[in-house]
């Protein structure tokens, strides 16, 4: 564009061609400077677009404005990059202070320790709602047993510790029973538990329970099989005297897979913080596997019932277990001031039925 064949006009900035084109008629241009910046751009033509010279004019003003606001953006992301910068930073140089010398740390173990403050921080509103219910049975002299059952390793007792964190320990015991005494073999076979039930307001844990003689004891031979027949035939009926006699009793059993079993065992053998719970019974647990698998098919199909039916926990994710469990014994209870806006609802990955859980099994005993 040759500058010499414009003349300006009386707009300041505003140029008109000297020629005219027959067609297009006079040319308008734009030419400003701005922040050290020179703009020239045409605006248009006095035939083809209609152009006067004020409305040529009001062209440029507005691409001045778009300029000038384009700028302003500009600073105000420069700015905004600086703030986030500056809050990062700052961010950063709190978490090393709270975090301390982390770099000592393998990465494992801190992505497992910073996961189990979430996790705990996600299990206290339900553990809140357990002292409620806890209070509850004290106040309407209710009684509660409740059964943790499931193969070594599954996740019973910590499942137990968790639950019970915050409770008022002179109103739950947990119980868990070694072998029996001379005398207490020769007694009725319920007797030795029926010594540790609950008295009103009481809530009872069994960390395994009468449920022994329907896996671990017949597997190892601590009971004949007419033991074993007399007992699973017994126990229905027994259980639902409890249950009418005003006892509530919740049945969990934790179901982990034999892979996961053998992983904690693998941990608790060469983590000396956890060897002392490591036994010669596990040892033998993987190699029985399908003995344990038959056991617990014959125990879930048969001692299932209406009045005291088992609930089945998938346990190879101890959190989500854990949650769960705390749910079913909320959910079994309609106590006073229960926190509606807390999700109370079965995870049906975690809580799985009776019926669902011997159908797998019929397919696969990997559980």
């Amino acid at each position: 564009m040759n500058f010499s064949d414009f003349e300006k006009t009386s707009y300041s900035g505003l140029y008109i061609s000297k020629a005219t084109h027959d067609i297009f008629g006079k040319k308008y241009i734009a030419r400003f400077q701005y922040q050290n910046k020179r703009y020239v751009k045409v605006l248009g033509y006095s035939k083809k677009n209609n152009l006067s010279k004020k409305m040529a004019f009001n062209l440029m003003e507005e691409l001045k404005k778009t300029i000038m606001q384009d700028d302003t953006n500009d600073i105000n992301i420069k700015e905004e990059h600086n703030d986030k910068e500056e809050l990062l930073i700052d961010e950063n140089n709190k978490y090393k202070k709270l975090l301390g010398n982390y770099t000592n740390l393998s990465k494992n173990v801190f992505k497992t320790g910073i996961q189990k403050i979430y996790d705990f921080e996600k299990l206290k509103p339900y553990q809140i709602e357990l002292i409620k219910l806890q209070n509850y049975l004290e106040h309407e002299n209710k009684r509660m047993i409740i059964i943790f059952e499931g193969r070594d390793a599954s996740g019973k007792g910590g499942a137990i510790r968790r639950i019970t964190r915050y409770m008022n320990n002179k109103h739950y015991r947990v119980v868990a029973l070694g072998k029996p005494t001379e005398t207490q073999k020769n007694q009725w076979f319920f007797q030795r538990y029926i010594e540790h039930f609950p008295t009103g307001g009481e809530i009872l844990l069994f960390d395994r329970s009468w449920y022994n003689r329907a896996m671990v004891e017949p597997i190892f031979g601590f009971c004949k099989q007419e033991e074993y027949e007399i007992f699973m035939e017994d126990v229905v009926n027994f259980e639902q005297d409890l249950v009418r006699q005003g006892m509530i009793l919740i049945k969990l059993y934790f179901s982990v897979s034999k892979d996961e079993q053998k992983k904690r065992f693998d941990r608790r053998i060469n983590d000396p913080l956890r060897h002392w719970k490591f036994s010669e019974v596990d040892m033998q647990a993987q190699d029985l596997w399908d003995e344990f698998s038959e056991k617990k098919y014959e125990m879930l199909r048969r001692t299932s019932s209406k009045s005291a039916p088992w609930n089945i926990i998938r346990s190879n994710n101890k959190h989500l277990a854990r949650l769960e469990a705390m749910k079913i014994i909320l959910n079994s209870v309609n106590y006073d001031g229960k926190n509606n806006s807390l999700d109370f609802e079965d995870n049906m990955d975690i809580n799985i039925s009776v019926q669902k859980e011997l159908m797998h099994m019929r397919k696969s005993k990997n559980y």
